[in-house]
């Protein structure tokens, strides 16, 4: 192999494709990355079996093809401290390569590439989306997956299609989030589990994506493809639990108020929370009073009043502080609406004028 190539641009390729190598004991050369120089393109290919990765980078001249196999980390710390912006040599050796600048010439110790597992080329069931839509869909909900594999048909992001809606949901049992995306020409879905572990790495790599992009999907994986990038994910084998049956249809409580009135008195109040995350609220819409409130023994102690629009029953209950929290950016609208049936039922949150986005909260035990 002997390439010319723009640093910048082989810069970006390490960083997208760096963070999906994996350590395997049995499998060492699951730590490098793959390069791959033919035709008019280099490949930068990682995977840690559970995901995979390539992007596709122009070169400027390929006077040899060849492969080979370089440490991950060894190779981003290479190229993130070569600050010049200019075409770079790259040249193998006997399963090595050297990088040459104006400045610099760098050896680098490859790995026998025979052992580095294909990347699948997914075939199936297909449909488009643009990007930004896709991991907004993401990001509104898989922060409520669960961590653990005990369960892993809820340590996942689950993905069906609702007429011309998306829908991406996710529980750890003790809250759920769902958020409805419109997609034109969507097919149906009847739901795919992508596993959480997986899902930073779809929002890193297509979070400043523009456009569409091509999702491809079969009982076993899915790939997300752009020009230039392909990815691909294992999905879960398992079922979602029916999370219809358990949000409420009515309520006797609803209480209306700026999100950024609520979020500061979230923040207030976990200054003071305790090692369980607790914040309590009471709801009294006949004094026109919703109050937040927490206590930490070492601390102190906080109640903060927020002004809001009131309605229904006096009710009060306590939730984990984190969980509250963590929905707020999801909302998309600039007032929201906590939904509320009652002591020790869950809370529905939603915002005043976006329907598309729901999250459920169970209480604590006060």
């Amino acid at each position: 192999m002997k390439i010319e190539i723009n640093i910048e641009k082989i810069k970006s390729a390490i960083s997208l494709v760096d963070k999906v190598t994996g350590k395997n004991l049995t499998l060492p050369v699951l730590s490098s990355i793959l390069l791959i120089a033919s035709g008019k393109t280099l490949k930068l290919r990682a995977t840690n079996l559970s995901v995979g990765v390539e992007v596709e980078v122009p070169v400027v001249k390929i006077e040899n093809e060849g492969v080979v196999a370089i440490p991950g980390n060894i190779l981003s710390g290479v190229f993130s401290n070569i600050i010049q912006n200019e075409n770079i040599i790259i040249e193998n050796e006997d399963g090595n390569i050297t990088v040459k600048t104006k400045r610099s010439k760098i050896k680098l110790k490859g790995q026998p590439y025979e052992d580095f597992p294909t990347i699948p080329m997914v075939t199936g069931e297909s449909f488009e989306i643009e990007a930004e839509k896709l991991v907004e869909g993401i990001k509104s909900v898989y922060y409520s997956s669960a961590i653990s594999d005990i369960k892993p048909e809820i340590s996942s992001v689950y993905m069906y299609s609702n007429e011309d809606d998306l829908v991406f949901v996710s529980t750890d049992s003790f809250r759920l989030a769902e958020k409805k995306i419109r997609v034109k020409n969507l097919i149906e879905i009847s739901g795919i589990l992508i596993p959480f572990k997986n899902i930073p790495e779809i929002i890193r790599i297509f979070g400043d994506v523009k456009g569409n992009v091509k999702i491809c999907f079969n009982k076993n994986q899915i790939s997300i493809a752009v020009d230039g990038i392909y990815f691909t994910s294992r999905v879960i084998d398992g079922v979602f639990p029916d999370y219809k049956q358990i949000l409420p249809k009515n309520s006797s409580t609803e209480v209306v108020m700026l999100k950024q009135d609520l979020l500061n008195a979230l923040k207030l109040s976990n200054i003071f929370s305790d090692k369980f995350n607790q914040l309590n609220m009471s709801v009294n819409p006949a004094d026109k009073v919703f109050e937040i409130s927490s206590e930490n023994s070492v601390v102190g102690e906080n109640k903060t009043q927020i002004d809001a629009a009131l309605t229904g029953d006096e009710v009060a209950l306590s939730f984990n502080y984190k969980y509250f929290l963590d929905c707020i950016p999801s909302v998309n609208s600039d007032s929201v609406v906590l939904r509320l049936s009652g002591a020790n039922k869950p809370m529905v949150i939603s915002g005043v004028s976006d329907n598309t986005f729901t999250y459920l909260i169970m209480p604590m035990n006060r």
